[in-house]
């Protein structure tokens, strides 16, 4: 018996989205709100609120999936530690279904991303496949064997902190760690070498944007990039380097049949993804340097749809067992 309509949370950093999606991956409703600025009780309040208003608007839905940038215990429904927002120990899954009344299943955000793009994207019948989600920081989820790989409790593949540099930065957030390739090839890390571009280069577009008093994130690095400013393809080609370092390490390890790249970022396109594949064909071993590297198709709305696909598979297989 299919599960039917499933609503998938796709909690960011920066923002969430929400949708309500049918037993495919046809988006039926959807919302947008912003995360970042909440407490752990706000949090929680936010997704009650906003799944309670997908529920008045779409009837009959059986289940709710969250994607949490967090590690996760998947038994136990608890997001442990987010680097980007303020979750420490937070058992989430049973706290949302309280307030909704409906069945709750959590996962981390990348790997429902990674779930979508294999289900109906762009890792659709690969059996092995590496994802990464850059937005504000950089998510990770690995397709092996045709399975999502959690680890052993629900915690594996937080890829975007792969050291690409032993003594870089600080990353950011709550990792401990420095160096990171969140801390270095990020929307975040975008933004911040695009503002260090502008003051080198005032005459530049981006020093222009600067000069008038734009915000120079990683949304005006782009816009600028894809006008064809010099200095800011040249911001993506150090930010795609980076990433394509990152790339033929995890090539190395899990010689993948293909890297999918999601997140925001991935509006830049082949200005961010051509340096990566350049690096990860230059840095990896062969056969593994050969993977290509793809955007992924279901942009801004993986998190969504594979969010809600999880929920769908899970309380189909409670239902197959019990």
């Amino acid at each position: 018996m299919s599960a039917g309509k499933t609503i998938g949370v796709d909690l960011g950093g920066t923002k969430m989205a929400l949708g309500v999606v049918d037993s495919g991956s046809d988006l039926l409703w959807e919302s947008r709100e912003r995360s970042s600025g909440h407490s752990e009780d706000s949090l929680v309040e936010l997704l009650a609120r906003e799944i309670d208003e997908a529920r008045a608007a779409q009837p009959g839905i059986a289940a709710a999936g969250l994607g949490i940038p967090a590690t996760i215990d998947r038994d136990r429904g608890v997001a442990i530690s987010a680097v980007n927002l303020p979750i420490e120990d937070l058992p989430i899954r049973d706290l949302v279904s309280e307030r909704i009344g409906l069945p709750v299943f959590v996962d981390n955000d990348a790997n429902v991303a990674a779930l979508a793009e294999h289900l109906y994207g762009a890792a659709r019948g690969a059996d092995n496949a590496v994802m990464l989600t850059i937005g504000t920081g950089i998510g990770g989820g690995l397709i092996l064997g045709g399975e999502v790989y959690r680890g052993s409790t629900g915690a594996a593949a937080e890829l975007g902190h792969v050291v690409i540099e032993m003594d870089g930065p600080r990353c950011q957030g709550n990792c401990p760690n420095r160096g990171c390739v969140e801390a270095l090839a990020s929307g975040t890390a975008l933004g911040r070498e695009g503002r260090a571009a502008a003051e080198r280069e005032p005459e530049s577009m981006l020093g222009r944007m600067d000069a008038e008093g734009r915000e120079i994130d990683g949304r005006a690095v782009t816009e600028a990039a894809l006008a064809g400013d010099p200095t800011a393809v040249g911001v993506f080609e150090l930010i795609g380097g980076r990433l394509g370092v990152a790339l033929a390490s995890l090539a190395n390890v899990f010689e993948p049949e293909a890297f999918v790249i999601g997140g925001g970022v991935i509006a830049a396109g082949d200005l961010l993804l051509e340096p990566a594949a350049r690096e990860l064909r230059e840095r990896a071993l062969p056969p593994m340097n050969r993977a290509p590297v793809l955007a992924a198709q279901l942009g801004a709305d993986a998190g969504m749809i594979g969010a809600a696909a999880m929920a769908r598979l899970e309380l189909e297989r409670e239902r197959s067992a019990g």
